[in-house]
């Protein structure tokens, strides 16, 4: 079996072990237990997100300034609260609403945009298929977080522009994990058949192509999510995301650095969001990847 090239965005993915048709049918086994755990961690958080109002009656950009920057543990707030006297743990269910979007919509635009581009250019002639890899190659010859500051900086600081240039960097390399899928199911006997029997190019796309290369693409982009997560955060560190005083995790971290030096507990419960939401997407690609019986690790 063929070994293709992964894109360089440094999360894992593998190719199909045997073309077959309906790859996505009912299976019997189950997701690892790593998976199960992971994917509760995600429901938690984002349901803890969701249900904020329910959860907390503080507001998350009204805070009081008489009470700001109490340590861990003070009472009415177990996290302490920030410069402005705002509830941390109040910012940080809130902030993950906007946290979670981030990650998950620039994947979801990627993920269909790439898949389509990736299959024209897996199926077409090698002049369709190499003008539109070679145009998405000016794209990902730039370096990811590089290219997602500078469209989001010329675009101007807002949750819109920073999904839109999250999804600009990610397309490239969900089509080129897709081109390189689509390719190696060419030569497949079911592929044959169906040219055979007069299908249309349209035909075989959706009815062939796109249920067997679905499991490699889920797979990628399930680990996606983290990197975009952490992406967006970093945006709106850097102020070219998430506007003050909305919360998100990105922009608590750089509203509470001037803090560091007296109170660093306070920036640890933003930065461990992050961090376990990231890995617990990374973790979640990896059971997917033995769920679906994707075999032969690409990098």
């Amino acid at each position: 079996m063929s070994t293709a090239t992964a894109p360089r965005l440094d999360v894992p993915v593998v190719p199909l072990a045997d073309p077959e048709p309906r790859t996505l049918r009912r299976r019997a086994r189950r997701l690892p237990l790593s998976g199960m755990i992971a994917l509760a961690v995600i429901l938690a958080i984002a349901l803890a997100s969701i249900l904020a109002p329910l959860l907390t009656g503080s507001s998350p950009v009204i805070g009081d300034i008489a009470q700001r920057l109490l340590p861990l543990g003070s009472p009415g707030h177990p996290l302490g609260t920030d410069g402005q006297g705002r509830d941390i743990v109040t910012r940080l269910l809130y902030g993950g609403q906007l946290s979670l979007l981030s990650g998950l919509v620039p994947v979801l635009v990627a993920g269909t945009i790439g898949t389509i581009l990736g299959v024209i250019a897996g199926l077409a002639g090698p002049k369709t298929g190499g003008v539109v890899m070679r145009g998405l190659d000016v794209v990902y010859a730039f370096p990811a977080v590089l290219l997602a500051i500078g469209i989001a900086a010329s675009l101007g600081p807002s949750v819109a522009n920073a999904i839109l240039a999250l999804s600009v960097v990610l397309i490239p390399s969900v089509a080129r994990v897709t081109e390189t899928e689509v390719k190696r199911l060419r030569s497949a006997d079911f592929m044959e058949a169906a040219r055979a029997s007069g299908a249309s190019w349209l035909r075989i796309a959706v009815r062939h192509v796109v249920p067997n290369i679905l499991p490699a693409v889920i797979v990628y982009c399930t680990a996606l999510v983290g990197l975009s997560i952490v992406f967006a955060a970093g945006l709106s560190f850097l102020g070219l995301g998430i506007a003050p005083p909305t919360p998100e995790w990105g922009a608590m971290v750089s509203e509470l650095q001037p803090n560091l030096f007296t109170q660093p507990t306070l920036i640890l419960a933003p930065a461990l969001a992050i961090l376990v939401v990231s890995i617990a997407f990374n973790v979640l690609g990896d059971a997917l990847q033995s769920y679906f019986d994707i075999k032969g690790t690409v990098r």
